[in-house]
């Protein structure tokens, strides 16, 4: 179903609601994968999806109808291929901006692509690039987000959180997800455009636990560091005692802020 009423270029002009799908990044890519050209934009959104996957292969759970289960095709060709975390950068940031609209002070994205409020967490975003050659052909952006769901499961609940939880009141889903397709537009363009130390200045100002003495741990072991940025590929790094050090996805693990 089209749906032409968020006031965008592209993003979100071609809008499919589903009621049920494993997954809309899955769903997403059988579209792209059939000969039919997709636009750029095209936005998937499922009232249930009951196979969503998060970072590391994680299951993403979610009660079907309170939350966002989305997805957005992009085709970032411009895009060189060892500054494809920027997408990550700007579409993180257009998820925390669109939340901003709702929520009080207090929205953070914990690298690499966590949204968090305080020190829980809010949602996530999965990102997976085709890559053709030395350019990035096609990118599909999931995005999962925990909106009108009031309880969660046993071994999350402590560490989960929700937009009804923190405001005491139900959001309309369409009107979040309307300001996540304004935002992902106005900071694609911003990466079009090529202002890296503009994404990734403003990523860092939004980043969890930044310039904060915390401890991580690493292949089991508990260490003190301090987060002084992130790559242009990705990579956190972290002031220890000892020295600087860079890490790549999955290879540390957040515990707690002192």
């Amino acid at each position: 179903m089209q749906n032409n009423t968020f006031s965008t270029l592209f993003v979100g002009q071609n809008l499919i609601k589903l009621k049920e799908v494993d997954s809309t990044n899955n769903f997403l890519k059988k579209m792209v994968s059939n000969s039919e050209p997709l636009a750029e934009g095209t936005v998937i959104m499922a009232d249930n999806q009951f196979a969503g996957r998060g970072q590391q292969n994680s299951v993403w759970q979610a009660q079907p109808g309170k939350n966002i289960s989305a997805s957005i095709y992009l085709k970032p060709f411009f895009l060189p291929l060892e500054k494809q975390f920027f997408l990550n950068m700007a579409v993180s940031l257009a998820v925390s901006e669109a939340l901003a609209q709702f929520l009080p002070d207090g929205i953070s994205v914990k690298w690499p692509n966590d949204i968090y409020f305080g020190s829980k967490k809010l949602g996530g975003i999965l990102i997976e690039n085709t890559l053709t050659g030395s350019s990035i052909k096609s990118s599909i952006v999931g995005i999962g987000l925990n909106i009108n769901q009031e309880e969660f499961a046993e071994d999350i609940k402590e560490s989960a959180t929700s937009v009804i939880q923190i405001l005491q009141k139900n959001t309309p889903i369409t009107e979040i997800l309307e300001q996540i397709v304004i935002f992902t537009e106005k900071y694609y363009l911003v990466l079009k455009a090529g202002r890296y130390d503009s994404l990734h200045d403003e990523y860092l100002q939004r980043l969890y636990n930044y310039n904060i003495a915390a401890t991580y741990k690493q292949s089991g072991t508990v260490f003190e560091g301090t987060i002084k940025g992130v790559t242009d590929n990705g990579r956190l790094l972290v002031q220890t005692e000892q020295e600087l050090v860079s890490f790549n996805f999955k290879e540390i693990e957040f515990t707690h802020t002192k």
